[in-house]
């Protein structure tokens, strides 16, 4: 089977568009003169994305399979791996956190983007492993597929170009998080958010053995200290249940489905986390 090139741009088809105004922005300690809180700001923004230290030793970083990872998600796999009251929180999330008109990355991503469909962004981009999955996601406008256990860095955005980098059951397979996450700095803008969300699933021979062996609230620690690692985020936050009582309800035949799924859903569902954090400060849309 031909094998794609480990990065390249497809343009892919965008689905939706809506009009929605777009929210007014302030800052969280913003003063007219240069207070001290804006001066610390500006040094942490002249040396954020340094890596200041290593969270895994060597045997954390390692896999169970150590076969090409490459080979492994050669095969597309057009499924879901939660359910769907895990997704509803996650779009709950993303339509919370990330402003109107946004430019996205979904890193690690497939065949869906779980990104609210009302919302309008000024341009997705997607990431992942395998083309076919990636040119099936209606709300990518572009894709780049790239080995990030091989080349960590240097992707083909430019700094400071995204207000948001999501990441959906996946950070568990990274072998060198802290450079990914670096990387995640320099091309997010200033109060732009990363949002990294997972459960307890997981392809287990290929998560990284300091996932494997983790509990929720240990795997949600380690995700916190991905982000303590590079200099210039703010302190992350976990999160580990979104209210989605607030989102609108679904339509036709999905809003059908969506309360059959509710009858039918298990007492205890898959375990809700995220971890959060802001390039430099957080802004407080109004």
């Amino acid at each position: 089977m031909h094998q794609p090139s480990l990065e390249h741009a497809v343009s892919a088809k965008w689905a939706f568009r809506s009009t929605i105004m777009k929210p007014r922005v302030t800052i969280q300690g913003n003063h007219s003169r240069r207070c001290p809180v804006q001066i610390s700001r500006i040094a942490a923004e002249a040396k954020g994305g340094t890596i200041v230290r290593e969270v895994l030793s060597g045997s954390q970083r390692s896999k169970l399979n150590r076969s090409s990872d490459q080979l492994f998600y050669d095969v597309p796999r057009l499924v879901k791996h939660v359910d769907e009251s895990f997704l509803r929180q996650v779009s709950q999330l993303y339509r919370e956190r990330i402003p109107e008109d946004a430019v996205v990355l979904d890193l690690m991503s497939s065949w869906v983007s779980h990104l609210p469909p009302e919302k309008k962004y000024k341009r997705v981009v997607g990431h992942g492993m395998n083309a076919a999955e990636l040119a099936r996601n209606k709300q990518l406008d572009s894709f780049f597929v790239r080995n990030l256990n091989q080349d960590p860095t240097g992707w083909a955005l430019e700094d400071r170009s995204v207000d948001a980098v999501l990441c959906c059951v996946s950070v568990q397979y990274l072998q060198q998080p802290e450079k990914v996450f670096s990387e995640i700095f320099r091309v997010l803008k200033p109060g732009g958010c990363c949002i990294m969300t997972f459960s307890n699933r997981l392809f287990y021979d290929k998560a990284i053995s300091a996932w494997r062996d983790n509990s929720g609230f240990g795997r949600a620690q380690l995700v916190k200290q991905y982000f303590l690692s590079v200099e210039g985020f703010t302190q992350p936050e976990a999160v580990t249940e979104v209210d989605v009582s607030r989102a609108p309800p679904a339509q036709g035949v999905a809003g059908m489905l969506q309360a059959f799924q509710k009858l039918f859903e298990r007492a205890q569902g898959d375990p809700f986390y995220a971890v959060i954090a802001y390039r430099s400060f957080k802004p407080i849309y109004e």
